[in-house]
């Protein structure tokens, strides 16, 4: 293996190791440290870390509102100091950015979730995700010893979330820094093959002989319906529907047309 694979394994290695934590400062109400907590859950996080939060008992909203993470995530949750988890991880606190700029505001500049999340994907570092309180956020004493900030970008007129909204929106911008797959399919799919796109072409076109009597509108569907399926790639099932679809309206217009000329060619009553 050469050297330069060898440091590639060894980079890949050390990333699969980092650790993402998530921590809420001073909580006041337990629904919403169940509502961060299942959130964890969905994009792959597991470490809770809680700073001065309210009783959470098992039947606490918090329990309430965690789904699955009530079996992991929320019971398995430390009570820590801020100071500690800034001794320890590389920092990033969340803030709605109301009505400052960079005169005024503490550690301005920020990121969004997705400027976020091309930084640190790249870094070998174990990081904390720092949320504040639901009435006034983080303060600037806590923003001051934090390494970054996050800001969800939102209506200027009204960009304060829910704290439980907030860090719902910021996992899920992280998501890839976290999970290595999802519940989702590929969205990959293979196009349906020449030959059968033909044969839904030749079907559009004899649906047309039957529904439009003027050869320029007849030149011009078939023009558009190309157009549109060429940039649709639909799959093969697809184009079976559709081929089938416009054979059975092809066949109703045609009997339709036959049994008006039948009742033409009748010998009229005296």
């Amino acid at each position: 293996m050469s050297d330069d694979a060898t440091e590639a394994t060894a980079a890949d290695s050390a990333h699969d190791d980092r650790e993402f934590v998530v921590v809420v400062v001073e909580p006041e109400t337990p629904g919403n440290v169940g509502t961060i907590a299942r959130a964890m859950k969905n994009f792959g996080l597991a470490d809770l870390k809680l700073v001065d939060p309210p009783e959470i008992d098992r039947d606490s909203e918090a329990y309430g509102f965690a789904g699955h993470a009530r079996e992991d995530v929320l019971p398995n949750a430390d009570t820590v100091a801020l100071e500690e988890v800034v001794e320890n991880y590389h920092t990033v606190g969340t803030t709605a950015i109301t009505g400052e700029d960079a005169r005024r505001h503490v550690r301005f500049p920020f990121k969004t979730p997705a400027e976020l999340r091309e930084s640190l994907a790249t870094v070998d570092t174990d990081t904390a995700l720092v949320f504040g309180r639901e009435g006034t956020g983080l303060n600037n004493e806590e923003l001051a010893q934090l390494d970054e900030l996050v800001s969800v970008p939102a209506n200027p007129e009204y960009p304060v979330m829910n704290l439980g909204q907030a860090a719902t929106v910021t996992l899920y911008e992280l998501r890839s820094l976290f999970l290595d797959e999802y519940q989702l399919p590929d969205v990959e799919h293979e196009r349906a093959a020449e030959p059968e796109i033909e044969r839904f072409y030749e079907q559009f076109g004899a649906f047309l002989e039957e529904a439009e009597s003027r050869d320029h509108k007849r030149e011009r569907s078939e023009r558009l319906i190309r157009r549109l399926v060429g940039r649709a790639h639909p799959t093969s099932k697809e184009v079976t529907t559709l081929t089938g679809v416009f054979r059975r309206a092809t066949d109703l217009m045609e009997h339709a047309d036959h049994g008006d000329r039948e009742r033409d060619d009748e010998p009229r009553a005296r």
